[in-house]
């Protein structure tokens, strides 16, 4: 369906210009202290110059205003990328490390390495985010929803964990619930067509049941 479709996009694996790493997964392990350092470093330059924050939240004001399909969906793009810089070399590692496994259909091994980014980092809200889409993808709705709410504690405007919300509820034939999911996301993302379609047919839907 539409909803699970669209879920599906949360998942979206990095930049293509970006090369997968295989190394080992004990190297990452090996590197840890190392890279944690390092991290420590990027985080604390991050909170002097405020900009990649202040670059989303230009980004998201952006998306609310826009009302051309095509031009927000850029923009959301554009949002999708600054997420998948975790600012630790070794998540983003681990993700990579996980995209590659769930695109060889190696499902555990892909919660394994997105077992570990979390662990790592649990502020990191799209590792929670990877998480919840594959929970999806293998049918566990209640770990899935688990982790999404997890994400929306760190970022609530993730249109892409809300889309997941509404589709998750859509399963369940909520459809109350899983409309005001859906009026979430628009109010984030208020030109996506697949999610006013969504609120349309949903609210025709209840008010027909309510005459």
């Amino acid at each position: 369906m539409s909803a699970m479709r669209f879920f599906a996009l949360t998942s979206a694996a990095l930049p293509l210009a970006l090369i997968l790493l295989t190394s080992p997964f004990p190297a990452a392990a090996a590197e840890q202290s190392a890279a944690a350092a390092k991290k420590d470093v990027i985080v604390e330059q991050t909170d002097v110059n405020g900009s990649p924050k202040q670059h989303l939240d230009q980004l998201f004001s952006q998306l609310k205003r826009e009302r051309d399909p095509d031009k927000a969906s850029g923009i959301a793009n554009e949002i999708r990328m600054e997420w998948n810089d975790s600012g630790s070399a070794t998540v983003n590692l681990l993700m990579q490390w996980a995209d590659k496994a769930i695109e060889e259909k190696r499902n555990p091994a892909a919660l394994d390495f997105l077992d570990e980014a979390i662990a790592l980092k649990p502020d990191y809200a799209e590792s929670w985010n990877r998480r919840a889409t594959l929970n999806f993808v293998m049918g566990n709705y209640r770990k899935s929803m688990s982790d999404i709410e997890r994400v929306l504690d760190l970022e609530p405007r993730h249109f892409g964990a809300l889309s997941g919300m509404a589709a998750i509820l859509s399963n369940s034939g909520n459809d109350q619930l899983t409309l005001k999911a859906w009026e979430r996301f628009l109010d984030v993302y208020p030109a996506e067509r697949t999610a006013q379609e969504q609120v349309n047919t949903l609210a025709e839907k209840l008010a027909g049941n309510r005459t």
